[in-house]
């Protein structure tokens, strides 16, 4: 990993070889040939189902990857990942994406829709992601367990995402939340205990974009 990059990295991102910088900046030197592996199985299966936009596949490493990978930015060296838990993973952002980069952490990815899990659970076998997991089913099915991180992009409007998820969090859970433009109105519609618990970060990938950061013993309602 590159602290300079991990840490000092404030430009946004304008261009595909930026952002590959960037995730090789954040990744190990394994990860890049699994992300351009998932890039060619990504554009061949988005002929059969509209996984992502077929737009966004002209700025892949910026729109998806990068943006993905952005996250780990925000947890510290300090914090021991367990379990990283993302929500609605659909074609695999964030959630697969953070399994690449991080194949030694365990990842636990919930989509409830079945093409979108058969996707997912061939592309852990394509990328040999042994610490991946995949809960085919709604959120409010899954057993309830303990998470360090919780991610979700474009999953659920914020109130609704922290009261689906509040099962999966301890007193030290982080909460990364990818929420494109709408970020900072969503915090700002919170009740006041849980909108002075999150913050919104700036987004590499997109100027007007922004990531919801919170803590969840602080998240969790009264």
């Amino acid at each position: 990993m590159c602290p300079s990059i991990q840490r000092g990295y404030r430009s946004v991102i304008s261009s595909e070889s930026e952002a590959r910088e960037l995730v090789a900046g954040l990744c190990g030197p394994d990860s890049i040939a699994r992300f351009e592996l998932l890039i060619d199985h990504l554009r061949v299966e988005n002929r059969r189902q509209n996984l992502v936009s077929t737009a966004s596949l002209d700025s892949v490493w910026q729109r998806h990857i990068a943006d993905s990978v952005q996250l780990l930015r925000h947890v510290s060296r300090e914090t021991a990942v367990d379990l990283w838990l993302d929500l609605g993973t659909g074609a695999g952002f964030p959630g697969l994406a953070i399994a690449i980069a991080r194949p030694d952490w365990n990842v636990r990815l919930v989509e409830s829709r079945k093409r979108r899990v058969e996707w997912l659970a061939a592309m852990v076998a394509a990328l040999d992601l042994r610490q991946c997991r995949i809960e085919g089913k709604r959120l409010e099915l899954v057993d309830p367990f303990p998470a360090s991180v919780i991610s979700a992009r474009a999953f659920a409007p914020l109130p609704k995402l922290l009261d689906l998820s509040r099962r999966f969090s301890t007193d030290h859970t982080l909460w990364l939340l990818p929420k494109g433009r709408s970020a900072g109105h969503e915090v700002s519609e919170l009740p006041r205990q849980l909108r002075r618990m999150f913050h919104v970060e700036p987004s590499l990938t997109d100027p007007e974009s922004g990531i919801v950061v919170g803590r969840a013993k602080e998240a969790k309602p009264a």
